[in-house]
């Protein structure tokens, strides 16, 4: 099966012999492919939605996997059972739906080794609710597909990790001075920032080019909220530029 390079990507991080967990499979299409390949050796592709899990249903029996795959109707990590997946996968939602998700299901989380997230927003959302409840990131990917920028959060819990959340989130004084504290960490990307790739200076440009369109609308108002929010998002503004100011270039 043909993956986009997205789905291709966070099947990568998903490791050999794993039983996997998709939540919000829509099509299936991500587990098929882990089984066809050979890479996981159960898998639940849970769906919500009728459309979706009636399409999931058929894909799966198309490719003959339904010995391996499991399709299931519910809600978030109702559609598995506590100890029956190791890795779970969640993509193409917000970064607070899939907090969310795993916050509602947190019971079925102590068998889990990694979890493969790609939130469409919101990814400091889940940075947070990561380390927080003691989920270390070990990776980050970010990538552009189809005019859209995707990033990947790849995490262990730290009790496994090779890596401590302190150690991934330890402030860092950039060339030029400007700090990278644990907040902007979180908001940034830890992995992300240590290497930066330009779709990741692409993300922020566009973020900024995002913030100066609501500043200009702020400045419209007469509010006295609408002053000290601007205030407020001059101030960010400014940081973001000094730090991507400071990073490394990528000199591809």
């Amino acid at each position: 099966m043909k993956l986009s390079r997205r789905l291709q990507l966070i099947l990568e991080q998903i490791p050999a012999g794993s039983r996997l967990a998709d939540i919000g499979s829509d099509h299936a299409l991500l587990p098929v492919a882990a089984a066809q390949q050979g890479v996981i050796v159960s898998a639940v592709a849970g769906e919500v939605n009728p459309g979706p899990y009636e399409a999931a249903l058929k894909q799966v029996k198309e490719s003959g996997m339904t010995e391996v795959i499991h399709v299931r109707k519910g809600d978030g990590l109702d559609v598995i059972a506590p100890g029956e997946a190791d890795v779970i996968t969640i993509a193409g939602m917000g970064g607070s739906l899939i907090a969310a998700i795993l916050g509602r299901g947190v019971d079925k989380l102590a068998s889990v080794r990694r979890l493969v997230l790609q939130p469409n927003v919101g990814e400091d959302t889940l940075r947070v609710w990561l380390h927080e409840r003691g989920w270390v990131l070990i990776q980050e990917l970010i990538l552009e597909e189809d005019g859209k920028i995707y990033e990947i959060l790849v995490a262990e819990p730290e009790s496994a990790a090779a890596i401590s959340n302190d150690e991934v989130y330890q402030e860092r004084v950039l060339p030029g001075g400007s700090m990278l504290t644990r907040e902007w960490l979180l908001r940034f990307g830890p992995w992300l920032t240590r290497k930066p790739e330009p779709v990741f200076y692409d993300k922020w440009r566009l973020e900024l080019d995002k913030m100066a369109r609501i500043l200009d609308s702020l400045s419209r108002s007469e509010l006295p909220a609408a002053a000290e929010k601007a205030e407020d998002m001059k101030a960010e503004m400014n940081v973001i530029q000094e730090v991507l100011a400071c990073l490394p270039k990528d000199k591809r």
